[in-house]
């Protein structure tokens, strides 16, 4: 067996608790001995054992000797835990392999060192480059202090997320519909513009059996949203409303009183965007699901806010000129001004096409 083949399970075991670890990275860990696996482990949510502690305990006295293979460089700092490598120091790992370093700045590299001078080999980078897409929202929230953006919008053939009288339910088939709902299960918030909220009334929940509901952010610039919406009284989830400074005080006590959160971002006429995205990742919101629409998705295109898209295209044509579009706003002028991604994927979902890019 070969270190790619050890820490590729340590990876799969790190896909365990996919959504569950915010603000905390994905984990992995397996321990070998005799090239085979004796013990393995992963890091289930934040304030808990992390991936090495729960493979070492497995281990017990087996440990001394062996190869521990993780996903992320060992953390040495006091945080929600103690410190991982003292633990590994402790247990006797004659060898640590680590697929990539931590970029956080109370780790970074240090984990790695104090392990050395321990007379511990470590071996950095097996399968780096998986490791560091593993965690790609933690390593934006940790080295920008901005949440991971993923835009979601399901359209029809010709580019329509409603009809002309602003019908939208459901353009795209049950799978896909399913598809969104997992997809809120595994991000820490989900946001839209308050035009959604007026319209389409939305829970903005993950129906499905287990899953975990994210807090939901309106944009709404002068707190429009109704007290009677159900992201305000239904109970089911945190909201947070985002407005600016002009927002009128009753709207806000108002809001306030029935249990949402108010964050003004900026004073302008509209929400400043990269202020609401910092604020929310100074409260360890690290994902974000944006089901906004046309208007709230060019925005957050324009600030350059947005990480990745899922487009769920389905088989109808709407026309319309005046039905709203994915994507709205003011629109780029020229071509080139366009934003381009570069990496794509497509993928049946029932009768619909989905499309990823990044």
């Amino acid at each position: 067996m070969t270190d790619e083949f050890f820490m590729r399970e340590a990876l799969r075991l790190a896909k365990n608790a996919t959504g569950r670890t915010t603000p905390n990275p994905l984990v992995g860990a397996v321990v070998v001995k005799d090239n085979r696996i004796i013990a393995e482990g992963w890091h289930r949510k934040a304030g808990t054992p992390h991936a090495e502690v729960h493979a070492l305990n497995m281990a017990g006295d087996l440990a001394r000797g062996a190869t521990l293979y993780v996903t992320l460089e060992p953390c040495s700092h006091f945080g929600r835990t103690s410190p991982c490598v003292d633990k590994i120091i402790f247990a006797g790992i004659e060898r640590v392999v680590v697929a990539t370093i931590d970029p956080n700045p109370k780790v970074a590299g240090r984990g790695i060192e104090i392990l050395r001078k321990a007379g511990i080999k470590v071996d950095v980078g097996i399968l780096e480059d998986e490791a560091r897409k593993l965690n790609e929202v933690f390593f934006k929230w940790v080295t920008k202090n901005l949440p991971f953006v993923t835009m979601k919008f399901a359209a029809s053939l010709d580019g329509k997320i409603a009809t002309v009288t602003d019908q939208s339910q459901w353009i795209t088939c049950e799978e896909s519909r399913k598809f969104v709902h997992q997809l809120r299960d595994i991000h820490a918030g989900i946001m839209v513009g308050v035009n959604t909220v007026l319209i389409d009334n939305p829970s903005l929940t993950a129906r499905i059996e287990g899953g975990k509901n994210p807090v939901r952010i309106v944009a709404d610039s002068m707190a429009r949203t109704p007290i009677e919406a159900k992201i305000i009284c239904d109970d089911l989830a945190e909201t947070i409303i985002a407005v600016t400074a002009s927002a009128p005080a009753g709207k806000l006590s108002a809001l306030r009183h029935s249990g949402a959160e108010i964050i003004i971002a900026g004073d302008g006429e509209q929400v400043d965007l990269e202020i609401l995205m910092r604020e929310l990742a100074a409260r360890e919101i690290t994902s974000i699901l944006l089901e906004g629409g046309s208007t709230l998705n060019f925005a957050m295109l324009e600030a350059g806010l947005v990480d990745r898209v899922y487009a769920f295209i389905a088989p109808k044509i709407l026309g319309g000129k005046n039905a709203p579009t994915s994507v709205g706003g003011a629109g780029f002028k020229n071509l080139e001004d366009a934003i381009q991604f570069k990496n794509i994927s497509v993928e049946k979902i029932g009768t619909d096409v989905l499309i990823i890019a990044d």
